[in-house]
């Protein structure tokens, strides 16, 4: 037997309370209970008794291999760790209209279409004719894609049970209700329960789910955090909606790295990996502009080059004001200040904007010579060479320092005909044998200044 306990929850932290609470005792956020119905289920004494299993020595566990499925899109099985894993639940989490559903419309379609996989997608948000006609715009239409307009969970159960899907797509989790659970569609009681269903049924079966999720206003997957801790994947569909670009990019990943990210545009056929990343984050005419500095990130396993630009221009009224785009504004104002210390000249009475070209966001510190360059640039109203490369940390001291995976770096560079390059003294005595590219060596980042004036 099970009964129905009236409980209140908190929406932030999920901490639950037999009362309502104004302030939550966990979080401290204000006015966050919600009065929710929990359905308890009575355990059974005989299993709470009953030893089911015993710990075991490291060499008496055997290894078990997972199976990867090749979707034929490079770019996404790069980010879950060089395919899809058999038996594994994905939660795919991404603002609304940023291509989440339209992502995963192209990755079945190329596993219908090549593996002869059968694919069951359940919406809860759209119709059936709307997924369709995704679809078919995608080119991703199947005899294996079969596609199912529901939202409560017992019913979508008995459509798997039916039809046994290799893959199968929920749209979205916070849609589905579990009528075991008296609460409303997208309430936490709801979200979890569901989830912890589903999971029971993957892991039991050969089915291999993704599940695509709301986010909140803070960025956050909507629902429980439990729900993360659930699931065997997580990865985040990012992109500005007036870009043409997305990066997907893992925050969990029981089966491979966290540190892939996988670049797609988006056209009016759908989304494409990007070969050649770099490319995008690069203006397509740079030969005679102030301001314009090259750096590189480093993403997963490559190195892509990424472009700063900046603008200074003189405010008469002596209260410079910082727009920044892509690099975090206090990170700009460092490196402000580290100028007008080391380098002896006034930016901050100007109006400084800074942009990291194709919507990149600067999520290290590998660009702070590429930033500082870029500064004195357009102070300066000098042109730096379109194949000279900036790489490298600057402390508050002025110091320059080595950023992680130069030889990498170095190689790619290299490779694509770049002909110097600023970093670190340190690397530079470490690599300068190995590579023809023209190495600058730094002690302090205002020795850069001779190059630039």
């Amino acid at each position: 037997m099970s009964k129905i306990k009236l409980q209140f929850i908190c929406q932030e932290c999920q901490y639950e309370s037999s009362q309502w609470l104004g302030k939550c005792p966990k979080c401290h956020e204000w006015n966050s209970f919600e009065e929710q119905e929990v359905v308890q289920k009575k355990r059974s004494s005989s299993h709470s008794n009953q030893v089911q299993n015993c710990a075991k020595k490291i060499e008496d566990i055997s290894e078990t291999s997972f199976e990867q499925i090749h979707s034929g899109i490079s770019e996404f099985d790069r980010v879950l760790g060089g395919g899809i894993t058999k038996n594994s639940l994905t939660l795919i989490g991404g603002e609304p209209g940023v291509g989440k559903s339209t992502l995963l419309s192209s990755v079945l379609g190329a596993l219908a279409n090549n593996n002869q996989a059968k694919i069951l997608y359940v919406s809860g948000e759209e119709s059936s004719a709307q997924i369709a006609k995704r679809i078919k715009r995608v080119g991703a239409e199947s005899d294996n894609f079969y596609i199912f307009h529901e939202a409560v969970w017992q019913n979508v159960l008995i459509e798997v049970k039916r039809l046994k899907p290799d893959f199968l797509v929920i749209d979205s989790i916070q849609t589905m209700i579990s009528l075991d659970v008296q609460s409303i569609a997208g309430s936490t009681v709801q979200i979890r329960e569901v989830t912890h269903e589903l999971l029971n049924y993957v892991k039991g079966s050969s089915l291999t789910c993704f599940i695509i999720g709301h986010i909140t206003k803070d960025g956050a997957i909507a629902g429980p955090k439990l729900l993360e801790h659930m699931v065997d994947t997580v990865v985040y569909f990012e992109g500005d909606q007036l870009s043409n670009y997305r990066i997907l990019r893992a925050i969990k990943n029981r089966f491979g790295s966290t540190s892939e990210v996988g670049i797609f545009e988006m056209d009016e056929h759908g989304l494409h990996g990007v070969e050649n990343p770099g490319k995008i984050f690069l203006a397509e005419n740079r030969s005679s502009c102030h301001g314009s500095a090259i750096s590189t990130i480093f993403e997963g396993s490559r190195s892509i080059l990424i472009e700063v630009q900046s603008l200074v221009v003189e405010n008469r009224f002596g209260n410079g004001k910082k727009t920044t785009q892509g690099l975090d504004a206090n990170r700009l104002s460092m490196m402000v200040a580290i100028i007008e210390k080391y380098f002896s000249e006034t930016l901050s009475l100007n109006d400084i904007y800074l942009n990291i070209i194709g919507g990149a966001k600067l999520l290290s510190r590998d660009c702070d010579l590429a930033v500082i360059a870029s500064l004195l640039s357009s102070y300066k109203s000098t042109v730096i060479e379109a194949d000279t490369v900036f790489l490298g940390e600057v402390g508050l001291t002025g110091e320059v320092r080595s950023v992680k995976m130069v030889e990498n770096r170095l190689a790619e560079l290299e490779k694509l005909n770049y002909k110097k390059v600023f970093l670190a003294i340190s690397d530079v005595k470490k690599f300068q044998s190995r590579y023809k590219i023209e190495m600058v060596g730094l002690t302090k980042a205002v020795e850069m200044g001779d190059y630039i004036y």
